[in-house]
């Protein structure tokens, strides 16, 4: 979780610098170009997707690129703990639309926890206030992306290689980057921003390679809640790089989201035990 909230907060310092697509092109690249090493390295370089499966891998790849470009506008105009604060309502979107879509059972506890959680998310958006913008709206539609992501994952067969999926996304989204930046006025790459782009790529490998290996080692149950540490994370970077302080309302918000996410991983725990 630090690993990635390292690299947003290094892609939102160069919000004023670098145009957002230049900089999903340029850390694409060095992205792709350290997953592919680490899959070759592991013997799991192979892009090879069973049939049945590639719509499913298509419509996710499309919602990563959806995901990836809301929550960095969001990042760039926003302060750093809030644009993840809100994130953190994915876990909650994905346990509804599981529910609602996929046929998974949720007990009236999860649902009171769900709809709980989503009383925090507008805590920190706020709609009708004078903080709210078209970037809380973006971070919002971030949220729905991610959740139609993991729906789409959740309905992948075993047959389909995990590390497959993040090097195509790696370049996919590469790939948007550098048709995006055909339409926009660039500018010119220092040294400094590529130090800042490969460092936030270094990360990125960083947070997947220690999610696999966290995930692979340790029960789900018990490794799941840790994603809401990148929360801590997001508020002492966000001070101590962009002296962002957030206010109350964020605060008990993303208080709120964090224990209704906790909650609802611990009643789904329940339920599969018994």
């Amino acid at each position: 979780m630090a690993g990635f909230v390292f690299n947003d907060a290094m892609m939102k310092s160069l919000s004023g610098e670098v145009p957002l697509f230049q900089a999903i092109f340029v850390r694409g690249l060095f992205a792709s170009a350290l997953i592919i090493a680490f899959a070759w390295a592991r013997g799991a370089l192979n892009l090879r997707i069973p049939r049945p499966d590639r719509p499913r891998v298509g419509l996710r790849l499309f919602s990563e690129v959806l995901s990836t470009c809301f929550f960095l506008t969001a990042l760039y105009n926003m302060p750093l703990a809030n644009a993840v604060a809100i994130i953190q309502a994915a876990t909650l979107s994905v346990a509804l639309c599981a529910a609602l879509f996929l046929g998974e059972q949720v007990g009236w506890r999860r649902y009171l926890a769900i709809s709980v959680g989503f009383v925090g998310v507008l805590l920190i958006v706020r709609p009708g206030s004078d903080g709210f913008n078209i970037y809380a709206l973006a971070a919002l539609a971030a949220v729905c992306s991610i959740t139609m992501r993991d729906l789409v994952t959740r309905r992948f067969s075993r047959s389909v290689p995990g590390l497959t999926v993040t090097v195509l996304t790696s370049l996919t989204i590469t790939t948007m980057g550098g048709i995006a930046m055909l339409f926009i006025q660039t500018v010119p790459i220092t040294w400094e921003h590529l130090a800042v782009l490969g460092g936030g790529s270094v990360f990125l490998l960083v947070g997947y390679y220690a999610g696999v290996e966290a995930m692979r080692i340790g029960e789900v149950g018990a490794v799941s809640p840790f994603r809401y540490t990148n929360l801590i994370w997001a508020l002492i970077l966000g001070f101590a790089i962009f002296g962002e302080i957030p206010d109350g309302l964020t605060f008990a918000g993303a208080a709120i989201i964090v224990c209704s996410g906790l909650y609802t991983l611990h009643r789904e725990r329940v339920r599969k035990e018994t």
